[in-house]
């Protein structure tokens, strides 16, 4: 893996690029959201649009509508709170739709309980308001068979992506089974992203017998509690495994961890706004 120190763009040589927009908790204030770009060739999927996602993009030389492909990994505003944006811009100023994968289930809950108050009435056609439909172009993504959680899997030209249920809140969710909709991915069977997860632990070995990762993002909460993977609890993860684990979604006080982190063995914080490319 190569860490590049420029501006990302929505093409390349090929190669797969991950560029973390932000990597801060929901709460950071230095920090930009933990949403990030893939980009293959002249494929891209914006994984995540927080509140904050439109200003990270500016920041890397982009606009919220040149996006055209996104997934979003669950409903909280830090992942969520930015697809208003993009979906009224893209209506009213570049006249699309952007391609969204998403399960006709979270679809409900997207649309239901996040996007439809500021979105339906924009609008008025023989009696009713906008639909889901009337903003994006849903993409189902087919289940993949063989997994011990709930996982489907999805293209975008030649990067692939395959996801999977994590267990992130609420905080008392003993399983990925009895939590709120959440994921994580694997793309090109390579690069592990966790998404925002409690500590699994069986996360991990279940995906190792399955795919050689040659880099894991995982999410870490500098503290103890709450609904995060907290660092005390990840550092119980194999050697092998945390040599190539870059921690993301993390608090402000992130410098005064450095020594710990390192010393617990892993590759590093995730640094925002670089191109890892493989």
């Amino acid at each position: 893996m190569q860490v590049i120190h420029r501006p990302v763009s929505l093409t390349n040589d090929g190669r797969l690029w991950v560029f973390f927009l932000g990597c801060g908790s929901a709460f950071s204030k230095k920090l930009f959201q933990n949403n990030l770009l893939f980009v293959k060739g002249e494929n891209h999927l914006l994984v995540d649009c927080g509140s904050l996602c439109s200003r990270a993009l500016v920041q890397a030389g982009l606009s919220i509508t040149d996006i055209r492909n996104i997934l979003p990994t669950h409903s909280h505003a830090d992942h969520i709170g930015g697809l208003e944006e993009m979906a009224l811009m893209n209506r009213y100023v570049l006249r699309s739709k952007p391609t969204i994968y998403i399960q006709p289930a979270y679809q409900k809950i997207l649309w239901n309980q996040s996007l439809r108050g500021g979105s339906e009435m924009s609008e008025f056609h023989n009696g009713k308001g906008l639909a889901f439909t009337d903003f994006w172009k849903p993409v189902r993504p087919a289940r993949r068979k063989g997994f011990p959680r709930d996982a489907h899997e999805f293209s975008v030209g030649d990067l692939r992506v395959t996801i999977f249920r994590t267990r992130h809140y609420p905080e008392q969710a003993v399983s990925w089974k009895d939590a709120m909709y959440s994921i994580g991915l694997v793309v090109d069977d390579r690069v592990f992203f966790s998404g925002d997860t409690q500590y699994d632990p069986d996360l991990i070995p279940e995906l190792t017998t399955r795919f050689t990762f040659e880099a894991l993002f995982h999410d870490v909460q500098l503290y103890n509690g709450g609904i995060h993977a907290s660092l005390d609890q990840i550092s119980a993860l194999p050697d092998e495994i945390k040599s190539k684990t870059y921690l993301m979604h993390y608090g402000d006080d992130y410098e005064n961890h450095r020594t710990r982190i390192a010393q617990s063995g892993f590759a590093g914080f995730v640094q925002q706004q670089v191109i890892y490319a493989f």
